[in-house]
């Protein structure tokens, strides 16, 4: 620091002292997660800034979303799924079942049985393999993935709550983390 001769201030490094830190440092957790899914989403420009705005004005945070697109009678459609606080769902599908009817979707389900487990690090910038050994892991255990989101420094996962302690067990052995 410039300001205080007894303060340690700002480490500056270069990216390759960074990149030597661990692939992955840690395993994450959130049980308070609840899925939302849109069938036959109309394709059209503004339709997700119709769904998502309705949700931003109830105060209503949005965590993990993930579009596809779907083949279907010949006009042009998506699903659509996204997370939301368990505290929230209600709120969100009552919101959700009135966007339904405006902007012609074709169902809306959801499911509250879910958790989110992440694995995090800084390596995983500038090295490759953290989702193929996280989802091998998985597998492995016969759980399956329902979402799956990703950053520079986190991947995430969407799988059924029965198994969120063998999830992350597993994965802390995968990674290594597990060693003292």
């Amino acid at each position: 620091s410039s300001m205080d001769e007894n303060s340690t201030g700002s480490l500056i490094c270069s990216e390759d002292e960074i990149v030597e830190q661990d692939l992955v440092s840690g395993i994450a957790f959130s049980k308070d997660e609840a899925k939302i899914t849109l069938l036959g989403v109309p394709d059209r420009p503004g339709t997700s800034a119709a769904i998502f705005g309705s949700l931003g004005d109830a105060s209503i945070n949005v965590d993990m979303i993930v579009q596809s697109r779907t083949s279907g009678d010949g006009k042009p459609a998506t699903d659509l799924s996204f997370t939301v606080g368990r505290a929230d769902l209600d709120r969100a599908v009552k919101l959700m079942e009135e966007i339904k009817r405006e902007l012609d979707i074709e169902e809306v389900t959801f499911d509250e049985s879910v958790v989110k487990v992440s694995v995090v690090g800084v390596g995983m910038r500038t090295n490759s393999g953290v989702a193929q050994r996280m989802f091998e892991t998985l597998a492995d255990l016969n759980i399956n993935i329902q979402t799956i989101t990703t950053s520079e420094i986190k991947v995430s996962v969407l799988i059924d709550e029965k198994f969120i302690e063998l999830a992350v067990r597993a994965l802390h052995s995968a990674f290594g983390l597990d060693v003292a």
